[in-house]
C-alpha cells in the first residue's frame, strides 16, 4: 500500500459530503497526510450556454456565496483550516483535476452514486475525475 502524503477530498455538499469526508479524513490520518477539501461550482453558463439572453451573474454570485458558506461549515465540523478549503469555479472533473496537481495530491475522494445504464453512459463526475487523474481515485459509494 503506497503512503499518501496528501489528500483531496471533493464534495458536492449534498448529504453524502459527509460521509465522503470522513471517508478521506480517516485515509489521510492513518497516513499522516494533510487534507484537503474542495467544491466545484458549475458556472450557470454552461448548463444554459447563450441559448437565453439573460445575465445569470447575480444568481451565479449567490450561488457561490451559499455554497462557500456550506463549504465552510464541512470544513469547520471536521477541523480543516481555510488554508485547505478550496471552491472553484468551472467544470468538476477539470477543476479537481488541476487542483490536485497543483497541491501535489496523491490521492483524490469522491463520492460516487454507483449508477447504471443511461446515467452511466452519461458519465458522472467521478467517472470523470477517475479517468483524467494522474494520481490514485478512490470513489467512495453513497446510497441513494
Amino acid at each position: 500500500m503506497s503512503e499518501y502524503t496528501n489528500v483531496l477530498v471533493a464534495i458536492d455538499l449534498s448529504e453524502d459530503s459527509t460521509h465522503v469526508l470522513q471517508r478521506g479524513q480517516a485515509i489521510a490520518r492513518n497516513h499522516g497526510a494533510q487534507l484537503h477539501l474542495i467544491h466545484v461550482i458549475e458556472p450557470l453558463s454552461f448548463a444554459y450556454g447563450g441559448d437565453i439572453p439573460m445575465d445569470f451573474s447575480g444568481i451565479q454570485d449567490e450561488i457561490q456565496q451559499q455554497a462557500n458558506a456550506q463549504l465552510e461549515r464541512h470544513a469547520q465540523n471536521h477541523g480543516i483550516d481555510a488554508q485547505h478549503r478550496h471552491l472553484a469555479l468551472g467544470r468538476p472533473e477539470t477543476e479537481i483535476h488541476a487542483r490536485a496537481e497543483e497541491l501535489g495530491a496523491d490521492l483524490i475522494v469522491v463520492g460516487s452514486h454507483g449508477r447504471s445504464g443511461f446515467a452511466l453512459l452519461m458519465g458522472s463526475t467521478a467517472n470523470g475525475v477517475l479517468h483524467g487523474a494522474k494520481c490514485d481515485v478512490l470513489a467512495v459509494r453513497v446510497l441513494k
